[in-house]
């Protein structure tokens, strides 16, 4: 037998050992060999991290509570959409963002949040400060928010929210008690809430 024939031989009976190792190590139609679990592929993560939890929720009824419970349900009634909790969510972010959008003076992202008479008081204020030179209030810290009042006139909702802050003015701090009020127009394709009316509390 030559010697080349015998090389081939066994690079044949190499490949066949390697083979079956591979067949042995990645399962085959039969499965994995016993007493080896095939590890499963990773699930990619949606993207918004929080909404696959939040899946088991649709179609759930948002709980209504607190004094302004039954306002809240009649906004509920005109606009299926409305949730309290999230609501609340998104009023304390457009405080903040309110808040020191005023203390900066800009009022390109103050207008398209603010009602008419909100913003024209505000804006006057924005003046009153930019002649005086004197220094606005720096939001620290909202303390506590809570839907205060509910209603619907029509088509539209309006919800009261009271804020509790924290601002600093120079090296002092002191606390802020307000009442905000957000509106929007329940048979609107527009889910943005405007700020309708700010009160302070006595």
């Amino acid at each position: 037998m030559s010697s080349s024939f015998i090389e081939l031989a066994l690079l044949i009976a190499i490949a066949a050992f390697i083979g079956w190792r591979l067949y042995s190590t990645l399962g085959g139609d039969e499965g994995p060999p016993e007493g080896r679990a095939r590890s499963e592929p990773q699930r990619p993560r949606p993207v918004n991290g929080d909404r696959e939890a939040r899946q088991p929720e649709s179609g759930l009824r948002p709980a209504f509570t607190g004094p302004a419970a039954a306002g809240l349900e009649t906004i509920h009634g005109a606009d299926p959409d409305f949730n309290p909790r999230e609501f609340l969510q998104g009023a304390r972010g457009a405080y903040e963002m309110l808040a020191n959008a005023f203390a900066r003076g800009d009022r390109e992202t103050l207008k398209p949040w603010l009602d008419t008479d909100v913003y024209e008081a505000w804006d006057s204020a924005i003046a009153e400060r930019e002649k005086t030179g004197a220094e606005a209030p720096q939001l620290l810290r909202i303390c506590h928010s809570e839907i205060d009042d509910a209603s619907l006139d029509g088509s539209i909702a309006r919800v009261t929210v009271r804020f509790e802050a924290e601002l600093g003015e120079g090296d002092m701090t002191r606390r802020s008690e307000e009442y905000w009020t957000f509106m929007r127009d329940t048979t609107s394709d527009d889910p943005n809430w405007l700020l309708d009316d700010v009160d302070t509390a006595e």
